[in-house]
């Protein structure tokens, strides 16, 4: 694909908008130095330099969004505690609406701090609730979800089993975006696996699809059966496989699978790399844009956010950018 291909189908990005409901996040990240071995424990001595919170989860998957010129509509769980005003925070500070967060006093946000020393994670800690939603919390993500519905061309389901996506609440957006004439996809986790019949576009990671299967990939033949098997058992129209340096494999149908490498770059960070993937895609495939063309668009994206340290949104420059003018491949 050529930078003209990319740049129409990125400019189509900004009539764009999509319902991305999910689990939100903070990620924190607090930053320093390594000088010394504590005296305590043999642990280092990180000696402080500055604090950096960003989006994570659903949060970022809007922020992706939002930084390649479309319009997120953010839906999700937040807490009544710092955490909460952290993420409202950042999320109007990047131009994002956090008027569709709910509050749920009885669980805490979701929030990761990771201590980072000459560019190497130490340690990582998470604030966090798993357990599933009440019910008067399920009706009020409903009604959000339902009178944001109409406007979305898109409707982005990002599942990290945080208990906001229960099965009953799964069922309802999946029938009400169907009723409604969006499209659907879903970066799904290990627990709701199996709860996304019918959706659009299903993108697991290796790890998680070898788990779900009880396959253990050795060979492209494992990986071409895995697809096959994904799109059958969940009934959707594609199955995006991501394989981490190994690239990711489009499955459209039985016997129309597509390869597509990796862009090769340094990786310094591979957190956030599927958030970025997952949002590429889905924007890509409410344009004019081939499946493949939208999937080779978010293999660019992904190797531009894992040469940033920390998880970072890809920007519509940028990834324009790294097409050639008069590159036909991919």
């Amino acid at each position: 694909m050529n930078r003209t291909t990319a740049q129409r189908i990125l400019a189509e990005f900004k009539q764009k908008k999509v319902i991305v409901i999910g689990d939100v996040m903070i990620d924190e990240y607090i930053w320093g130095d390594v000088h010394r071995i504590s005296p305590e424990a043999p642990v280092p001595v990180i000696e402080m330099q500055g604090t950096t919170v960003r989006l994570g989860g659903a949060a970022n998957v809007a922020h992706n969004i939002a930084a390649l010129g479309a319009t997120p509509i953010l839906i999700g769980i937040i807490g009544d505690d710092d955490g909460a005003r952290m993420l409202i925070d950042c999320v109007t500070e990047n131009q994002m609406s956090a008027a569709y967060l709910i509050s749920d006093a009885s669980r805490p946000t979701t929030r990761k701090t990771r201590v980072i020393a000459h560019q190497q994670q130490v340690v990582r800690i998470d604030r966090e609730s798993t357990n599933p939603i009440s019910e008067t919390v399920r009706q009020d993500v409903l009604a959000q979800f339902e009178a944001q519905i109409q406007d979305a061309d898109a409707v982005l389901i990002q599942d990290y089993n945080k208990g906001l996506l229960t099965p009953d609440l799964i069922a309802s957006i999946i029938q009400k975006a169907r009723d409604a004439g969006c499209f659907i996809s879903v970066d799904p986790k290990f627990e709701n696996f199996f709860a996304y019949k019918g959706v659009n576009l299903f993108k697991p990671n290796l790890r998680e699809a070898e788990t779900m299967l009880g396959m253990k990939i050795r060979e492209n033949q494992d990986v071409n059966q895995m697809g096959r098997r994904l799109l059958e058992q969940l009934e959707c129209d594609m199955v995006l496989l991501t394989q981490g340096p190994n690239g990711m494999t489009l499955f459209e149908g039985e016997n129309f699978i597509t390869y597509i490498p990796t862009v090769a770059r340094e990786v310094f960070d591979v957190s956030g790399a599927g958030d970025t993937v997952i949002a590429t895609t889905t924007l890509g495939l409410t344009t004019h844009a081939t499946p493949v063309e939208a999937a080779v668009l978010a293999t660019h994206a992904a190797g531009i956010v894992i040469g940033k340290v920390g998880i970072a949104p890809i920007q519509w420059e940028e990834l324009q950018q790294t097409f050639s003018e008069d590159d036909n491949g991919d």
